[in-house]
């Protein structure tokens, strides 16, 4: 709950006056210091949890493996992940390939992840082409793009965020044939994107606000408010 509202500090205290700790409680902390970006805190939190005589299962290996993607830790992944079988017994899961594959992507080792994925059957799963077509539009690369788009548009055909993904790729580096194609594949497919919401709760009443949409009832007294208030901050900070 701390480190989901952004107190770090909030949940390390909860777990060091913890009087008795377990696997879920390791591993918890190990996945908070990952989600706040601090790999190496989740790296030696994951080494004491050994030395304490607990062995991880697959979920502390997500949470340690994702901390190394959060934070860069090119090598200490592709050892994690390497050393998973052989020293605690456990098979690496598409999840497992999928962190990795988000961590060499996202350090700029596109093709390397790309291999990674060919050399193992475990990798074939939607989340793993993702991070690499992630990978692919972070680091501007059409041909790793098309590579991850066309696996995911088997594995999710009606996931118009693929097709999205793919053509901004292309926008970012002017290939407007390849813009256009997407764009006539998508109508021809009636794939629309799911707009953005936010949402809030008051008085027990849940309000809605999708992107582009003007039809909240109070609508039109809340973005005269907001464009006030940004009005009226604008001197003071940018000015």
């Amino acid at each position: 709950m701390y480190s989901r509202s952004g107190c770090l500090y909030g949940a390390e205290n909860v777990f060091k006056n913890m009087r008795e700790l377990n696997l879920l409680t390791w591993t918890t902390m190990i996945s908070c210091y990952g989600h706040h970006g601090k790999g190496d805190e989740a790296l030696v939190l994951f080494d004491t949890m050994l030395g304490h005589g607990f062995k991880p299962n697959h979920v502390t290996m997500t949470a340690i493996l994702a901390a190394c993607s959060h934070s860069g830790l090119v090598d200490e992944g592709r050892m994690i992940l390497n050393s998973m079988k052989v020293e605690y017994g456990i098979e690496p899961s598409t999840e497992h390939y999928a962190c990795l594959v988000d961590l060499l992507g996202r350090c700029g080792h596109i093709k390397e992840a790309y291999e990674l994925i060919k050399n193992s059957d475990s990798t074939r799963g939607s989340s793993v082409w993702g991070a690499l077509l992630s990978a692919s539009m972070i680091h501007k690369h059409p041909e790793m793009a098309e590579i991850a788009a066309r696996h995911l548009f088997v594995l999710e055909p009606r996931n118009a965020s693929n097709h999205i993904a793919l053509g901004s790729v292309y926008d970012s580096l002017r290939i407007h044939e390849g813009v256009s194609r997407i764009r006539a594949t998508m109508r021809e497919s009636r794939l629309i994107k799911t707009p953005g919401c936010s949402w809030l709760v008051t008085e027990g009443c849940l309000h809605k606000f999708y992107q582009g949409d003007f039809t909240h009832p109070s609508g039109r007294i809340i973005y005269e408010t907001l464009t006030s208030l940004t009005e009226a901050i604008r001197p003071r900070d940018f000015g």
